[in-house]
């Protein structure tokens, strides 16, 4: 199945999804405003999102002089990856991060965590960034953008539904109760959305990115890395905004540590196996990333000039 067909999938169920809120809240009238509400929103999406996504991460545009070997290993990546040079951003969060946005390859954008460049080698840093540009070459920002966007967006209106309407339950079908079980179960079908496109996706940005680097074991310890400093790092930009989630390379939420149907990550470990797998058939030695301690991964490269800390 093609991108774009899924993106047309995505798009009807969230649609879908608006619409009944929109009943639940003002029976068919509201269904009716809700269709016409979600069909504007699809169109900003489309153009938009990127610039939302970006707004509600907290990101803040860096150009050569903000970061130069962040910057210059940016533009190296894209060259082998066949890409124009993405926007770069920074997000002010001590837990290291990162992801990637926009609607094709000419407007794409890549926003990393100010703790990514601190507490990850360069190495690894390249790796991250080559497993974004593996989602901009695939085209996996836009879908994964609009999802963010429209997620988000229904969460609000789910919650605007309770706090407007909660009292009053003679224009909805649904009554009090059902617009309680609305606030649970919106925001839970959006992210159920969002985590049917994520996993597969991280596998193939994974491998796309250790093919661009040219080394899959600086992604995996790169992977290993993150994974255990995202856990004790709270990411506040991704706590407020839930829907961001599954943008980022590591699961940023505090929540959600399983590899099962609520996580919008596929299980680091398998990531990390899968890498390893791929530096094996690409003919790399130098022993398991995961066996390997964290102060020894880190110990041959420098930490690129973020301008940022």
């Amino acid at each position: 199945m093609s991108g774009y067909v899924k993106t047309a999938i995505l798009l009807a169920g969230l649609t879908a999804l608006f619409v009944v809120i929109g009943g639940a809240l003002g029976g068919e009238a509201g269904a009716l405003i809700a269709l016409l509400f979600a069909g504007g929103m699809n169109l900003f999406a489309w153009w938009n999102s990127d610039k939302v996504v970006l707004r509600m991460a907290g990101a803040r545009p860096i150009g050569p002089a903000d970061a130069p070997r962040l910057y210059a290993m940016t533009e190296q990546l894209a060259r082998r990856a066949g890409l124009p040079m993405p926007a770069l951003y920074v997000i002010d969060e001590e837990q290291p991060n990162a992801f990637a946005t926009g609607r094709d390859p000419a407007n794409a954008a890549i926003a990393v965590n100010t703790g990514l460049l601190r507490y990850l080698s360069e190495e690894e840093v390249a790796g991250v960034v080559a497993h974004e540009l593996a989602h901009i070459k695939n085209r996996d920002t836009l879908i994964m953008t609009v999802t963010a966007t429209l997620a988000g967006a229904i969460s609000m209106l789910a919650q605007f539904g309770i706090l407007f309407r909660g009292g009053d339950s003679r224009n909805n079908p649904f009554g009090a109760i059902g617009l309680i079980l609305m606030l649970i179960l919106a925001p839970l079908a959006a992210m159920l959305v969002q985590m049917a496109i994520s996993r597969s996706r991280e596998y193939e940005a994974d491998r796309v990115g250790a093919e661009i680097c040219g080394n899959p074991r600086w992604l995996a310890s790169a992977l290993v890395n993150l994974h255990n400093t995202a856990r004790r790092i709270e990411n506040h930009h991704a706590e407020a905004n839930p829907a961001l989630a599954h943008m980022f390379i590591i699961n940023p939420l505090s929540g959600a540590r399983m590899d099962n149907l609520f996580s919008t990550h596929p299980k680091t470990e398998n990531r990390v196996a899968a890498l390893e797998e791929l530096a094996r058939r690409m003919g790399g030695g130098g022993g398991s990333v995961a066996s390997r301690p964290v102060a020894q991964r880190r110990a041959g490269g420098s930490v690129p000039n973020s301008g940022a800390r």
